[in-house]
């Protein structure tokens, strides 16, 4: 019976030692390779999270990789039952034990971060957990508004890259900014054709005409001092006489600073009358055609005409006066300021500023007997695409003007032809038309074995002087 009890309790024994061997080559924690999660611009379920299971503890000694999407979870199960978890950085990550045998890792923001699983038997498994930035909504955004533009996005952590063949840099730089809006760290890879070189000719055609007429009809009327009343009579509308006294107070005088352009005086009924009748008719035409080449991308100014002096009055600065008088000079003439710059496209974009300025004597003023002229200025400023030859009006003016002056002296100046004498008429008609025209050309130099461009001059300067002949020796 001993050795019946005996024998059972080798035969327990051995069973058992063969268990406890079964038990360490058990499985601890599985962890298998998960399926590793598309790039950010692919579409990622936003489903239910996604489990993965952990392989052999064993086959786990590489770090294994998990790709995350911000805002997205991913489920990581184990056929053994789990002791603890430890992640490197919460803010990147959260991992939850949800049940004995699964943690939910939830991604938070972009970045890189190390989750370690133990089980039960102190068998720990590694995983290299990569958050990135979910770019899908962007991308279609992206797409839609530009459904013409071959634009690629790729995120690497917290990091969108952006690459692809782009129509031009001003359609890059759009589609960068909205990415900005984003995220703020954005890398451009994007590829734009990139604009020729060469030289640009700009020709500025202005042609302008001006035309005006005026009309001037006035009477002013003086009584001179000798006779019984010393008077004047004027509408005030031309430079009327005036009365001035006389040196030592006694008397009167009769001062005249515009004689108008007739001067009556009857010395019989001492009465003078200055009348202003006037008739002008004035016409300008002016034709600039300024050339000016540049490069492209680059500034290029041009000028054709003069400077004239223009005085200026300095001051002390206390108050006192003026100290005296300094000279500037302004520039009046042809002027032209013009960036060109050649588009990927073909086409030739030019911000222009034409001008063209002359001196104005008609609106002169006259200072201690110097007279300063005005200035009369077209200006103009724009921006326009054109191709190669083509022309563009960029200004044009049309301007008409009338205007019409009456003034009279009220009750005798409404009396029936002896109210003329007693009236003042200016009529003054203008007519201003104005054209700018612009025409850019790609121009090539010259090869150095073709002739160059003379100018042709109306009249020679000089005769041309004929090369004198050998004189043939004579026979002595």
């Amino acid at each position: 019976m001993f050795e019946h009890c005996a024998k059972s309790n080798r035969t327990l024994r051995l069973a058992i030692a063969m268990l406890g061997a079964l038990g360490l080559g058990a499985p601890g924690l599985l962890a298998q390779q998960p399926p590793v999660a598309p790039p950010a611009s692919s579409t990622a379920p936003a489903e239910a999270p996604t489990q993965v299971p952990a392989g052999q503890a064993a086959e786990a000694e590489a770090p294994q990789g998990l790709h995350l999407l911000v805002g997205r979870s991913i489920v990581i199960s184990s056929p053994a039952r789990i002791k603890r978890v430890s992640l490197a950085d919460p803010n990147i990550a959260e991992a939850i034990v949800v049940s004995p045998t699964q943690v939910l890792v939830n991604g938070k923001t972009p970045g890189g971060v190390s989750l370690i699983i133990w089980d039960e038997t102190d068998q720990s498994q590694v995983f290299e957990v990569s958050v990135d930035i979910d770019v899908l909504g962007l991308s279609q955004k992206i797409h839609e508004v530009f459904p013409s533009e071959d634009v690629r996005i790729e995120t690497s952590r917290d990091v969108v890259m952006l690459s692809g063949k782009i129509s031009s840099a001003l359609v890059a730089d759009k589609i960068l900014e909205v990415v900005k809006n984003t995220t703020p760290k954005v890398t451009s890879l994007m590829q734009v054709p990139t604009a020729p070189k060469g030289q640009i000719l700009l020709q500025v055609r202005f042609a302008e005409v001006n035309r005006s007429a005026i009309n001037q009809l006035g009477f002013n009327f003086i009584s001179l001092p000798g006779a019984k009343n010393v008077g004047t009579t004027s509408t005030q509308q031309f430079s009327p006489p005036q009365l001035v006294t006389a040196q030592g107070g006694v008397g009167s005088n009769i001062g005249v600073s515009d004689l108008l352009n007739i001067f009556i005086f009857r010395p019989d009924i001492n009465l003078a009358a200055t009348i202003k009748a006037l008739q002008e008719h004035n016409a300008v035409e002016i034709l600039a055609e300024p050339n000016l080449m540049t490069e492209s991308g680059k500034d290029a100014s041009f000028l054709a005409g003069g400077e004239f002096p223009f005085p200026i009055l300095q001051s002390t600065g206390g108050g006192s006066g003026f100290a005296g008088i300094t000279i500037q000079f302004k520039e009046f003439g042809v002027r032209l300021n013009f960036t060109p710059t050649l588009t990927p496209d073909g086409l030739i974009h030019l911000k222009v500023k034409p001008e063209v300025s002359s001196l104005d004597f008609a609106n002169a003023l006259t200072i201690q007997g110097f007279v300063i002229p005005a200035l009369s200025t077209n200006r103009v400023e724009s921006e326009m695409d054109l191709s190669d030859g083509q022309s563009f009006v960029i200004a044009g003016l049309l301007d008409n003007r009338v205007t019409e002056q009456l003034e009279k002296v009220p009750g005798i100046g409404d009396i029936p032809i002896l109210g003329k004498l007693f009236q003042s008429h200016t009529f003054n008609k203008s007519k201003n038309e104005l054209m700018v025209v612009v025409t850019p050309r790609i121009v090539h130099p010259v090869a150095a074995d073709q002739p160059l461009p003379n100018l042709q001059f109306p009249k020679p300067f000089m005769d041309q002087t004929a090369p004198a002949q050998p004189k043939s020796a004579s026979p002595k």
